[in-house]
Parts: C-alpha cells; sequence; structure tokens
C-alpha cells in the first residue's frame, strides 16, 4: 500500500538559501559605500556606441575597492558585447549591480565566444538589481538556430551566466528574446532569483526562461516566464533546487531535463516545484531523459499545489525524448511525488509516465490529481514500466491492467515485466 510518510520524507531537503537585501545605488550612493557609474568609465546611452569595456572597467574598480560597492547602470540604452564580470572581489561584502537602464546586446553571433553575453564568475557574494531590462535581441538570430535538426548543435549565447557564483541574488530584473537561454546558473552555490520578469515570443527557439546544472541550493521565487522553451528546466548536477510561486506560458512547462545527452551526467536529487501556474504551455511538469544514456539518478522531487490552463501534457515523464535509439535510457528515476495537481489538460493524454524499460522508475506517487478535458475528450493516464501508487482524486483514472500493468489494492501500480 501507498506509504505517505515514507515518500515524503525522502523529499525533505535539509537546505537553507542566504537571504540577501537587495541595495539601493541611486545616482547619490548606496548608504556609506562606493558606487562606480559606468558612465565615469565611458558608457554612453544610445545604440550606436558600443560601451562593453566601460561596463567592465567599472566592475574590475569595484572588485578591487575594500568595503560596500555598487556598480550603477543609470536610465537609458546601453549596447554590449561579450560582457564578463570576474572574480574573485576583495570585499566580503557582495557587490551590487544596479541596473536601472536598458542593456542591448550587439546583433552578430560571431561577437560571443564565451557561452554567454553578460557572464558573472568566480564571485562570492553578488546582488543583481535595479528594476532594469536585459535584452538580448535573440529576433535577428533566431533564424541560425539549428538545434531542431542537429543534436549537436551549439547554443547562441545565454543573456545572463552565471557560473561559479555562490551567495548570489538577482531580483526586480526584466529580461526579453534572449539569444539562447534567458539565464543559466551553473557550478554555483546559494542563489535566489526572485520577482524576475522573462519573456520571449511562443516560438522563438531554446529560449529557455532559466536553465540550472551542477549547482546546490538555488532558489526561484515569485517570476512571471513566457518563452518558446522550457520557462525552467533543471539539467544534470542540480541538486536542492525549490521553485516557488511561477507563472510560466507560453513555453514548453517546467522541466528536469534533459538528462543523459552528456556522457557520464551528474544525478539530480532534491526538487520542489510548487505553487505555480502553468498556462497554454506544450508540456506541464516534465522529466525528460535522452534513450541510450550512461546511468545517473534523478530521485526525491516534490511538483505541489500546481495548476494548470490548457497545458498539453501536464504530467509527462519521457525517457525516450531526443533520440531514435532502441537502446533504453539508464537515468534511474525514483522517488517523485505529485500532489494537488489541477486544471484543464489540452492534451487526450493527461498523465503519461513513461519510464525505461531499462532503468524503470521507482516509488512514483500520485495524490490528489484533477486534470479535466478542455474538449469532450475523456483525459486518460498511460504508464510502462514505472512503479506507482495513487491516493485522492485521480482524475483521469489510473493507470489500467495491461502488458506491463497491475492492479493492487491501494490504486494501480505498473509494473516492468519481470517484476511480474
Amino acid at each position: 500500500m501507498v506509504r505517505r510518510a515514507s515518500a515524503f520524507a525522502i523529499l525533505v531537503l535539509c537546505s537553507s538559501l542566504l537571504s540577501t537585501d537587495a541595495a539601493g545605488g541611486g545616482g547619490g550612493g548606496n548608504g556609506g559605500g562606493t558606487t562606480f557609474n559606468v558612465m565615469s568609465y565611458g558608457a554612453k546611452p544610445g545604440t550606436k556606441h558600443e560601451s562593453t569595456q566601460a561596463f567592465m572597467k567599472a566592475w574590475n574598480a569595484a572588485c578591487n575597492t575594500n568595503g560596500k560597492a555598487t556598480v550603477l547602470v543609470p536610465a537609458g540604452v546601453y549596447l554590449l558585447g561579450e560582457t564578463i564580470f570576474q572574480g574573485p572581489c576583495k570585499s566580503q561584502i557582495p557587490i551590487t549591480v544596479q541596473v536601472e537602464g536598458t542593456l542591448q546586446a550587439v546583433s552578430d553571433a560571431s561577437a560571443y565566444s564565451g557561452p554567454g553575453w553578460i557572464s558573472f564568475s568566480h564571485i562570492d557574494g553578488l546582488v543583481l538589481t535595479g528594476g532594469g531590462t536585459i535584452d538580448g535581441q535573440g529576433n535577428s538570430l533566431w533564424k541560425y538556430n539549428d538545434c531542431k535538426t542537429n543534436r549537436d548543435c551549439v547554443h547562441l549565447a545565454a543573456s545572463i551566466y552565471i557560473n561559479k557564483v555562490s551567495n548570489g541574488m538577482m531580483s526586480s530584473m526584466h529580461l526579453i528574446n534572449s539569444m539562447g537561454f534567458h539565464m543559466h546558473v551553473t557550478n554555483c552555490r546559494m542563489i535566489k532569483l526572485q520577482g524576475l520578469t522573462i519573456s520571449a515570443p511562443g516560438d522563438s527557439p531554446n529560449t529557455d526562461g532559466l536553465h540550472i546544472s551542477k549547482s546546490n541550493m538555488v532558489k526561484v521565487s515569485e517570476s512571471v516566464i513566457k518563452t518558446g522553451d522550457d520557462c525552467i528546466s533543471i539539467g544534470q548536477g542540480a541538486n536542492n533546487v525549490t521553485v516557488n510561486k511561477i507563472t510560466c506560458g507560453p513555453g514548453h512547462g517546467i522541466s528536469v531535463g534533459s538528462l543523459g545527452k552528456e556522457p557520464k551526467e551528474l544525478d539530480v536529487t532534491g526538487l520542489i516545484v510548487q505553487n505555480c501556474t502553468l498556462r497554454g504551455t506544450t508540456n506541464g511538469i516534465r522529466i525528460k531523459t535522452f534513450a541510450a544514456s550512461d546511468s545517473s539518478r534523478a530521485s526525491g522531487f516534490l511538483f505541489q499545489d500546481i495548476i494548470v490552463d490548457s497545458v498539453q501534457n501536464p504530467i509527462i515523464i519521457d525517457q525516450n525524448y531526443g533520440s531514435k535509439s532502441t537502446k533504453p535510457s539508464l537515468v534511474k528515476i525514483s522517488n517523485v511525488v505529485y500532489q494537488n495537481i489541477r486544471g484543464t489538460t489540452a492534451s487526450p493524454v493527461a498523465v503519461s509516465l513513461k519510464c525505461s524499460s531499462g532503468a524503470p522508475c521507482q516509488n512514483v506517487q500520485l495524490y490528489n490529481i484533477d486534470l479535466q478535458a478542455t474538449g469532450n475528450v475523456r483525459p486518460t493516464s498511460v504508464c510502462s514500466s514505472a512503479n506507482v501508487g495513487y491516493s485522492g482524486v485521480q482524475n483521469p483514472p489510473a493507470c489500467k491492467p495491461g502488458d506491463v500493468l497491475e492492479h493492487v489494492t491501494s490504486g494501480a501500480r505498473c509494473l516492468h515485466p519481470r517484476w511480474r
């Protein structure tokens, strides 16, 4: 029978994210610290003059200061090429980057040699805030994206690339029309992202709102994300991530993965997604892994209190993603809880748990699932190679017995043939 206590016990995350207050930083100072105005280092508003070097000079001056420092970007539009804010910095006090204007990317893919347009690297203590706009101008470059047909494509630069940063916070910022990802957080620890608005057309390619990989203790909250790809994607090596109060759509939903594309990928453990609303997305809550992958683990996930509005594939596990290989995925998915998922489905299959025959899913629990069809078709569930328990309301009905299914008294459990 379903063991609720044990199912939730494996999802308790012993993590405490750093709460960092967003520093002020107006034109006149920053509460006793030193303000480094990018205009004092040669930045010029307007789209004819590139201000990349001026921004990095202002950053370097702040980074080499002992004490509280703010890099100030006043109101106006500033044209930037590839811009790298590099640490480590002298002060033990977080540096604030106060963006009050609009940063606009150079519309030339050859101008970016690295993974990011604006990069923050090797920094302990960072606050990015100010209510400004990060405009990737990706609409002029999306036509060069061939990732739909080329598995080995080179991704265009992420608007914000955060690498090897600890104790960081980003709040009250607007990101629009990225070339590639809007944000990529990787190799980081204790990062807090809140109050963001991220927007790109629904047909813009690979414009994920936020991609998190190889990082520990990342908290994302109170943000609105509208993109042409995943609103939030969780990649290899992401651990102890919480996602709370996100409004997503259009886009591809909130995804774990895709996992297993590269050799010897790192495990993904400890994910909480709660109090989110998805509208008109092509997927809802999704876990996706490549076929023919190396062994790894994806475990300890809680998806709770999620509203879906005209969403295709509201609950989906797809372990044959992005590949025509007949070899099964070896990413082992286990200890996953879906609780209080409700709303409307735009696809006839509302719950699809298609796990790997080579590494069947273990301990997938569905509590109180209520998904109504937008049309006259009654929604259904599909399961394969998955060990599933049910409790409470189940609409669509739990998986029916079949080649790999068998009923138990507590609900329906989808079993791999070798377990029968």
